[in-house]
C-alpha cells in the first residue's frame, strides 16, 4: 500500500503536485486547483496538529478508516463531505498567491512524510483514532484523490 512515509511515494506524489497550475481543468467537484491546493494544505496542517478541526462523531468511524485506507477502491467523487475548518469557502484557508501556495503544500508533504509519529494527530476528524501507518496511508490516499480529480 501506498504511503507518504516511503521517500520514492512522496517524491512522485510532489512531482505531481508541482504539475499543479492555476488553470489545471477539474474533472469533477467544485474546487479550483488553486483551492485544492489551499485544501490539501489544510489537511496535512491538520495531521500535524498545526490546525485544529471538531470531530465527526460517527459510531462507524473505524469501518470508514478501514474502507478508506485499506481497500483498493477510488475515493467517492465529491460525495464525502470535508470538515469545515478545510472546505474552501467555509473554513479554509482562502487561496492567496498560487506559486506561493503550491511551495508550501509541498513543503507540508515533506514535513509530513519526515514527521516522527508523536508529532501526528492521534484523531482525524472523520476516521477517528489514528495511528502512523494510518496516516501514512491517509496522506496518500487524500494526495492521489485530489490529484486525480485535476488529471495529474
Amino acid at each position: 500500500m501506498s504511503t507518504l512515509f516511503d521517500v520514492q511515494t512522496r517524491a512522485s506524489v510532489i512531482a505531481r503536485v508541482q504539475r499543479f497550475q492555476p488553470d489545471s481543468p477539474r474533472l469533477w467537484g467544485r474546487m479550483t486547483s488553486h483551492q485544492a491546493v489551499c485544501h490539501l494544505s489544510d489537511a496535512f496542517k491538520m495531521a500535524l496538529n498545526e490546525r485544529r478541526a471538531a470531530p465527526v462523531h460517527n459510531a462507524f468511524a473505524p469501518v470508514i478508516r478501514f474502507i478508506a485506507l485499506r481497500l483498493p477502491l477510488p475515493w467517492p467523487r465529491g460525495r464525502i463531505k470535508t470538515v469545515p475548518e478545510a472546505e474552501q469557502g467555509v473554513g479554509g484557508t482562502p487561496p492567496a498567491e498560487f506559486a506561493r501556495d503550491r511551495a508550501e503544500l509541498i513543503a507540508l508533504i515533506e514535513r509530513f512524510g519526515a514527521a516522527r509519529p508523536d508529532q501526528l494527530c492521534g484523531t482525524h476528524p472523520i476516521f477517528g483514532p489514528m495511528r502512523s501507518e494510518h496516516w501514512g496511508r491517509w496522506g496518500y490516499r487524500h494526495a492521489d484523490h485530489h490529484l486525480r480529480q485535476f488529471d495529474l
